[in-house]
């Protein structure tokens, strides 16, 4: 359907998009510890770790830069934009599966500064609890969209130096704002790892079923 100059049944796909919001409700779900411990994951080197206030920049244009990046897989290629936006599915969902028997928390600073820094710092404490913490959905998704670019037939010097800085920038952050310790950011990338691994297995697999049911179409 052609729409003035805009073509909406080749955006169609984007749709997918909506399930954000959707996941993003049922983080608030999981953003509680009735009726469970509490677990402390923080380590020497975490405490070592300064807390930055201006990395609270970076660390809260997070979701929009994902939002970016995925559109942009769609743009090159719809094969790689499916294959993120189920991987973040899955993640995210794994990702709720494990708050919700093992919740973790990290120690916050006081915030005492009344600069624009300080204040944006406030806000994202105040909106996100120190909760759901272990794996980092920060960090998974950070990684994520940087191993997709990596992995992409579309890379360049461009793409490649942006999406990496940017997400490891982002993954840094977490660290910096004290919204999460070094086992979380692994636990996010060892997640996706896992989960990729998954998918290219059973995409391996379907191939090969359907290659097998083709053969014995033609030689029936």
């Amino acid at each position: 359907m052609l729409y003035g100059n805009f073509e909406w049944k080749k955006y169609a796909p984007l749709l997918l998009m909506l399930v954000f919001p959707v996941l993003g409700l049922m983080y608030a779900w999981t953003d509680n510890t009735a009726n469970q411990g509490v677990y402390r994951l923080v380590t020497t080197v975490d405490e070592s770790i300064p807390f930055i206030k201006y990395f609270s920049v970076p660390y809260s244009i997070w979701i929009f830069y994902i939002y970016v990046c995925i559109f942009y897989f769609f743009k090159k290629d719809a094969n790689v934009y499916y294959r993120a936006i189920s991987t973040y599915i899955l993640c995210a969902l794994l990702c709720y599966l494990i708050y919700s028997v093992f919740q973790t928390t990290v120690p916050r600073p006081v915030i005492t500064g009344s600069d624009p820094f300080s204040e944006l710092m406030r806000y994202i404490y105040h909106r996100d609890q120190p909760f759901n913490c272990f794996p980092s959905i920060h960090c998974f998704s950070s990684y994520l969209v940087m191993r997709t670019i990596w992995t992409s037939s579309f890379r360049n010097k461009w793409n490649l130096t942006i999406i990496t800085a940017m997400s490891s920038t982002i993954i840094m952050s977490t660290l910096f704002v004290k919204q999460h310790v070094i086992m979380d950011a692994l636990a996010g990338i060892l997640l996706v790892e896992v989960v990729t691994a998954v998918l290219i297995l059973l995409e391996q697999r379907i191939r090969i079923i359907r290659h097998e049911r083709r053969k014995g179409s033609l030689g029936a």
